[in-house]
């Protein structure tokens, strides 16, 4: 699923969905199939056809650990997008090196690798606490995977010094502030609210058919339901307060006026 998020909002909305395609069957002709298409290429394919969709500022394309790959991070940047993401905790990552140069050799580019033991955090960027808790650290790197400079930013959670927890996320823009990236990527989850509410009100699961064309057009009308009950509330919001949507209480709104409407109707 493709959808938009307001990072200042905290407030996404669904934009395209599709079933991600079955695994074929192994058998010696599928594995002679050299040109198979695999999940990532379908994925691109979807983000292709939606592109021209998207609002003019949309800058980033945010997806979790799986899109970490360099065929995914190309083909997002050749659609005029960037990408944020997270990396595994032993990706291979290198240092720009920035000390003197010798005269008659080839030019220095990487220094040392990024050892990920974080015992020395020398070498990045600290930016303090972002929540209670968690301190964030940032750096501009060469991964080896991805063939590119990115942004690297480096979660420390030591609320329990016995137990710190650790994530590692990154952007292939370099120049993009260390925390809008860790904001960016905290509101992608978003979605995750998306699949709650279309489920629970508006029966994105509830489909009894098999063909793959009524089920994406039920999909997209579940999710179409859902934005167009979302944006019906955000019109009624006028303070400057942050918009807080909940389809429960959308419904029994929208249940009550019915049929408040009904017994007016009935009783004139």
């Amino acid at each position: 699923m493709i959808s938009v998020v307001d990072v200042e909002q905290a407030f996404g909305y669904a934009l395209s969905v599709q079933q991600t395609p079955p695994r074929p069957k192994a058998s010696p002709q599928a594995a002679a199939r050299v040109d198979e298409l695999s999940r990532v290429d379908d994925y691109l394919r979807h983000l292709r056809v939606t592109r021209p969709a998207l609002p003019a500022a949309v800058r980033y394309m945010v997806g979790n650990g799986y899109y970490s790959k360099v065929k995914w991070v190309d083909g997002v940047i050749e659609l005029g997008l960037e990408v944020i993401g997270k990396l595994r905790c032993n990706a291979n990552l290198l240092y720009f090196y920035s000390g003197p140069q010798k005269p008659r050799s080839r030019r220095r580019i990487y220094d040392d690798k990024v050892n990920f033991n974080f015992n020395d955090l020398s070498r990045w960027s600290t930016l303090g606490d972002v929540e209670p808790g968690i301190s964030l650290y940032s750096a501009v790197v060469w991964s080896v995977n991805l063939k590119r400079p990115i942004r690297v930013v480096y979660l420390l959670n030591h609320t329990h010094p016995q137990c710190q927890y650790r994530a590692l996320l990154f952007s292939s823009d370099p120049f993009l502030e260390p925390l809008k990236l860790y904001q960016a990527y905290r509101a992608s989850f978003q979605i995750e609210f998306i699949f709650r509410d279309a489920k629970q009100f508006t029966g994105l699961a509830d489909a009894q058919t098999r063909s793959a064309q009524k089920l994406d057009f039920h999909f997209n009308a579940s999710l179409t339901a859902l934005n167009l009950a979302k944006w019906d509330d955000y019109k009624h919001h006028h303070d400057d307060s942050l918009f807080v949507f909940s389809m429960a209480s959308y419904r029994r709104r929208k249940l009550n006026q019915h049929m408040l409407e009904r017994f007016i109707v009935n009783l004139d």
